[in-house]
């Protein structure tokens, strides 16, 4: 599959900014498309050249992006895209795939705006900066299987994503877009409650992130659920069931299931739904 890609896919960046430049690493580090297969087009001269450096081939307009590219990602910021992708339709065609990150536009909106321009959705979220991002996506009505394909090998090279109905994306912005602020303030926490209790604060926080990053591959590995993974570090009149204990009584679970609800339902608001 990654043979397949590199040979035949051209991807273009409208917008070089962090994530677009963890998509780009991404593709060529996993080698699925190499850095001289990409292309990026950005008004900030010091992100194009982040990209020059990573043997990308810089575009002087959207325009010759498209004539250059076959997957284009979308990676301007929302309120910028309208105007973008209207001013490159004349450019863009049925050949053409548009894979956009930029945050609550529907799809409906974006296949006005790109004409024939086949259009997937994708919700990625920060941690894609480091190559272990958890993502939503959604199709629009002219992509194909292929696309999806496509698109899901793209960005698994990056983490993990799962198509969902675009209805659902912003319940996928309430878990993992919102989430790893969540997981960073239990990480914070962790570390400061550590510190309470006489450690340094480098070894309190290198404790408490490593504790996150086992827990969570142990989760993803074991296939176990989280409960079972949770009784088994909780021994009878121990030091982990009174701490559990203590979580139970402020609403711990309930807590972040209400922030989810809440980001989901922003999500809702922001995009019109």
């Amino acid at each position: 599959m990654a043979m397949d890609l590199a040979a035949n896919t051209r991807v273009g960046f409208i917008g070089a900014g962090q994530m677009a430049e963890a998509i780009a690493r991404g593709l060529d580090r996993s080698g699925l498309v190499p850095a001289d297969r990409m292309y990026a087009s950005d008004v900030n001269v010091s992100r194009t050249q982040v990209f020059e450096s990573l043997g990308t081939s810089i575009c002087s307009s959207n325009s010759k992006l498209a004539e250059n590219s076959n997957v284009l990602i979308l990676a301007v910021k929302p309120q910028a895209a309208e105007k973008v992708v209207t001013e490159m339709r004349p450019s863009l065609s049925k050949d053409h795939l548009l894979v956009s990150i930029a945050a609550g536009i529907p799809i409906k909106k974006l296949q006005v705006w790109a004409g024939d321009a086949r259009i997937v959705r994708v919700m990625p979220n920060v941690n894609c900066l480091v190559g272990e991002t958890a993502a939503g996506m959604s199709l629009g009505k002219t992509a194909t299987p292929a696309d999806s394909d496509l698109v899901a090998t793209m960005f698994g090279s990056l983490g993990k994503i799962h198509v969902v109905d675009e209805r659902l994306l912003n319940a996928v912005t309430g878990v993992s877009g919102s989430g790893p602020a969540y997981i960073f303030m239990a990480i914070e926490a962790l570390a400061d409650g550590g510190v309470a209790s006489g450690l340094t604060r480098d070894v309190a926080m290198s404790l408490a992130a490593q504790t996150v990053l086992g827990s969570a591959k142990m989760v993803l590995e074991s296939k176990k659920h989280p409960g079972e993974l949770k009784d088994m570090v909780t021994s009878p009149a121990g030091t982990t069931i009174a701490g559990v204990r203590e979580l139970e009584e402020r609403g711990f679970r309930s807590a972040l299931i209400n922030a989810v609800l809440a980001g989901t339902k922003r999500g809702e608001e922001l995009a019109g739904n």
